[in-house]
């Protein structure tokens, strides 16, 4: 059983991102703002592969799903 929720840093190692805070931050200044029509599983800064677990986690609703949603409103105006 999983107790904590997934952070943004477990987002971006799960991503295979460096995860610290400066690169997070640094990451979100450099691709923001992603256009509103864009979603972000969309966007043409991710790999196939980061885009589907993207894709994924939210369109189950899964465990990840929050902080996904977290990077998104990070990433769009």
């Amino acid at each position: 059983m999983q107790i904590d929720s997934p952070t943004m840093h477990d987002l971006f190692a799960q991503l295979g991102l460096p995860n610290d805070e400066a690169s997070v931050q640094q990451f979100i200044t450099r691709h923001r703002p992603l256009p509103q029509d864009v979603p972000l599983h969309e966007a043409p800064f991710w790999s196939p592969a980061q885009a589907q677990f993207l894709r994924e986690q939210v369109s189950r609703d899964a465990d990840w799903a929050e902080v996904v949603d977290q990077l998104n409103a990070s990433l769009h105006p």
